[in-house]
């Protein structure tokens, strides 16, 4: 095809628009992707309060995001029936890793006054930082009452002796800066410390009692090694 001088002048705008097209087609397809809940999971805890056990969930989810997990900024978690919202930045939500995969989440999901949490559908909305966000439900079923009555845990002269009916019992172990070191898998409700072969850095220890079946856990206040 011959060129013909001032031709092209002609072709320039639509071949302009062609290419702002696809611009906005490569920008919006490549960079505003949403991120994903692969799983997710919630715990009802049970601490020691001063009058009664106070209720905490955990909740956790493994997220994914094709910029990597710092591209995330917000983890929302509602009950729309009681019309409740609890907001996590990624500058106060807890990470852990875990077979491979990493989580997010928090330990400390309460209500207002101690008061009960509600039961039944959960929702928890994950954002990046492009403002791109999932969503995933979650069930949570927990018994509107404890199943168990609230465990204890008692150490004297090199003796622990544990009062419980939950079915699996952990020690969390702390260093005298109160670090958590380790969990270590308790069989026995009573015994010696020493039987137990805790590291030496080990100053104190809180019971963890578990109810696998319904995602239910209860946790002492620390209790130090010696009284000294």
């Amino acid at each position: 095809m011959p060129f013909y001088p001032g031709s092209s002048l002609k072709k320039r705008p639509a071949y302009g628009a062609f290419l702002f097209c696809l611009w906005v087609f490569l920008f919006f397809s490549c960079s505003r992707v949403e991120p994903r809940i692969t799983y997710g999971f919630m715990e009802l805890v049970y601490y020691q309060g001063a009058e009664r056990p106070e209720e905490r969930f955990s909740f956790f989810v493994i997220p994914e995001d094709d910029d990597g997990i710092n591209n995330l900024e917000e983890l929302y978690l509602y009950q729309d029936r009681e019309g409740l919202r609890w907001l996590l930045t990624s500058d106060d939500w807890v990470t852990f890793e875990s077979e491979g995969q990493t989580w997010i989440g928090s330990r400390g999901i309460a209500m207002a006054d101690n008061e009960t949490l509600p039961r039944g559908q959960y929702r928890a909305v994950l954002v990046n930082k492009g403002g791109e966000r999932t969503e995933k439900t979650f069930t949570f079923d927990a018994p509107p009452e404890p199943r168990f009555s609230f465990p204890y845990l008692y150490i004297t002269d090199g003796i622990y002796r544990i009062e419980s009916d939950y079915p699996v019992h952990r020690f969390l172990c702390y260093d005298g800066q109160g670090n958590l070191v380790t969990t270590l898998l308790i069989e026995q409700p009573g015994g010696a410390l020493e039987d137990l072969r805790l590291a030496s850095s080990i100053r104190a220890v809180a019971l963890w009692a578990e109810d696998p079946e319904y995602y239910t856990s209860a946790l002492t206040d620390v209790v130090p090694l010696r009284n000294d």
